[in-house]
């Protein structure tokens, strides 16, 4: 039999219980029903906003809305920052000036600043909060407070199939090539060609595919073996199942 002493403290935490699982399913339904999609953009007013695309909410800051296009399939993570201009509620033009292709993923906590033209080719994957802005900082008075010199913008593009680590900073001016990975925390400025990894900060090329001579320098890793055609899941599943069948001691 329970004493006394346990029997109060377990109805003292019933009240607690009941309030976790009200709060977790009430967040449950603010994420779903928080996302923009095309077909439930709520405040937001995308220039466009492709099908299955998705921002998960909450959202970070997003301004400039008319001037951002994002294209299909897109996942936008939470408290990521989408913004087109210096400030909300400007006249950008008639030209878009942040576009997302289809296919693009922003990891949460990403910010992307387009006070000038920003382009993120399709298929590119950022994790968590990685930077990607057109505006810099001026440093031409030395006597002035750098936060009150007038900034520098140059565009932004970043290719199709990217790969951008988390903390990653890509900074105004910098061409990112087709298929470049860019490793976690670096910062990327100027140009990166086709198919290089980079890292550091700042960047720079330390690993490049030849046409002639693959990978240089060469993978540490051997490449994955591709799986025979014809071969079925169910096929695969045994397989699986026997090569643990003849691990197990």
């Amino acid at each position: 039999m329970p004493t006394n002493r346990n029997t109060f403290s377990f109805l003292a935490r019933l009240p607690r219980r009941a309030a976790s699982r009200a709060v977790h399913r009430g967040w449950s339904w603010a994420q779903r029903a928080g996302a923009v999609t095309a077909e439930h953009p709520g405040r937001l007013r995308f220039g466009a906003i492709g099908p299955g695309t998705r921002l998960a909410f909450p959202q970070g800051t997003v301004f400039g809305e008319p001037w951002i296009e994002l294209g299909a399939h897109c996942v936008i993570g939470e408290q990521v920052t989408l913004t087109a201009g210096m400030m909300p509620d400007l006249d950008l033009g008639a030209d878009t000036v942040l576009t997302l292709g289809d296919g693009v993923v922003l990891g949460r906590g990403s910010h992307v600043i387009a006070d000038t033209t920003v382009t993120i080719g399709s298929d590119t994957y950022c994790g968590p909060y990685v930077y990607i802005t057109s505006t810099n900082h001026s440093y031409d008075d030395p006597r002035e407070p750098v936060g009150k010199q007038w900034p520098r913008m140059e565009p932004v593009s970043i290719g199709p199939g990217c790969w951008i680590g988390t903390g990653a900073v890509i900074l105004p001016g910098a061409r990112l090539g087709r298929n470049v990975v860019v490793a976690a925390g670096a910062v990327v400025r100027g140009e990166v060609p086709d198919h290089a990894v980079v890292a550091g900060a700042p960047a720079r090329v330390v690993r490049s595919w030849d046409a002639e001579k693959g990978w240089q320098p060469p993978l540490r890793t051997p490449a994955p073996v591709p799986i025979p055609e014809g071969v079925t899941p169910e096929q695969l599943l045994a397989l699986g199942e026997a090569d643990e069948a003849r691990n197990t001691p």
